[in-house]
């Protein structure tokens, strides 16, 4: 791909971006919003790290395009070594990078699985009862040889390491600068540890160490790893036969929607809503899944219809009103 938008290989090293796997990410759910209109937010994971942007990379295993009224909108899984999923999207107003989502897309939907690694910023969604979703809006992207992943997962497995020693050595200190710096926490560390501990409880690590030695086994014997993950996904994905497609074709063809229909489904829920704040979070997912949407189409167009295409607004926080 020769877009000007696309990274090439030298890029990456010069790039201020953290290394963290899916695993890390996914399970983090402590934002920090900036302070001031060009302050940095952040979310805070359970070790510690706190992600304005990172780098990260895996196999493509989903990837598709929505479009609206203010333009396309592309959103997709990068699968890494950990098993874990980075959720990412590029927005509308990012057309520097269409032409280049448009040849991923026309890749992907020909069946084709790569690696990839990307730069993006976290971003989060928070629903009625709390819960936060964390994806990446990206960057910058492009497709990578092996080698470039297997970099990557050494780099990203020394990270986590150091993140996973940090937070063994915090474990009998008080939570004050001074006491996790004199535990061994080094001082880039101690400020994310800190929001950590306070918002998180204590927890087993297991998992994290556990990703680490799979992505490091991936790394040591990379071209059969990385070969029987590309081929997982696309034996995922792969097409059924005839008979199999036409049984499922004859059992789903009034249950098909187009991406537009659940956004029909979520501005009708809020229309038909009799609460004055607005209609709730849940009331509008449940509406998507009893439509027959899976929960996450529907928390995505939510989050679309709010901030890309700006046809809803939350006045009051889990609660939607149609924008006039």
């Amino acid at each position: 791909m020769g877009g000007t938008t696309m990274m090439n290989q030298s890029r990456f090293s010069r790039q201020s971006a953290i290394r963290i796997f899916a695993q890390e990410y996914s399970d983090a759910n402590l934002p920090l919003e900036g302070v001031g209109e060009y302050a940095p937010s952040f979310i805070i994971t359970k070790l510690g790290a706190k992600v304005n942007r990172a780098l990260f990379g895996g196999v493509i295993d989903r990837f598709e395009r929505r479009e609206g009224d203010n333009g396309p909108t592309y959103s997709g899984h990068l699968r890494d070594a950990t098993g874990g999923v980075h959720r990412f999207q590029i927005a509308p107003f990012q057309p520097e990078l269409h032409a280049d989502a448009e040849e991923l897309l026309a890749r992907f939907e020909s069946g084709d699985r790569f690696l990839m690694m990307m730069i993006g910023r976290a971003r989060w969604f928070e629903s009625d009862d709390g819960g936060i979703f964390t994806s990446f809006r990206a960057e910058e992207f492009t497709t990578v040889e092996r080698s470039v992943y297997v970099n990557w997962l050494v780099e990203t497995s020394a990270a986590t390491l150091r993140r996973l020693d940090a937070y063994n050595s915090s474990l009998e200190s008080e939570n004050n600068s001074d006491s996790l710096k004199s535990a061994g926490v080094p001082e880039d560390l101690i400020e994310g540890m800190m929001l950590s501990k306070n918002h998180y409880s204590n927890f087993d690590p297991e998992n994290y160490k556990v990703g680490v030695l799979q992505s490091l086994s991936m790394a040591l014997s990379s071209n059969s790893e990385i070969e029987n993950m590309i081929t997982s996904v696309e034996e995922s994905i792969a097409p059924k036969s005839t008979e199999q497609e036409s049984q499922i074709v004859n059992e789903t063809v009034d249950e098909e929607k187009s991406p537009g229909d659940v956004d029909e489904v979520i501005l009708d829920s809020i229309r038909n809503s009799s609460d004055p704040n607005g209609a709730s979070y849940d009331s509008i997912v449940l509406a998507c899944v009893q439509a027959g949407f899976s929960r996450e189409l529907s928390e995505d167009a939510i989050e679309d219809l709010r901030d890309i295409k700006c046809e809803i607004i939350e006045p009051r926080f889990g609660f939607f009103q149609i924008l006039d």
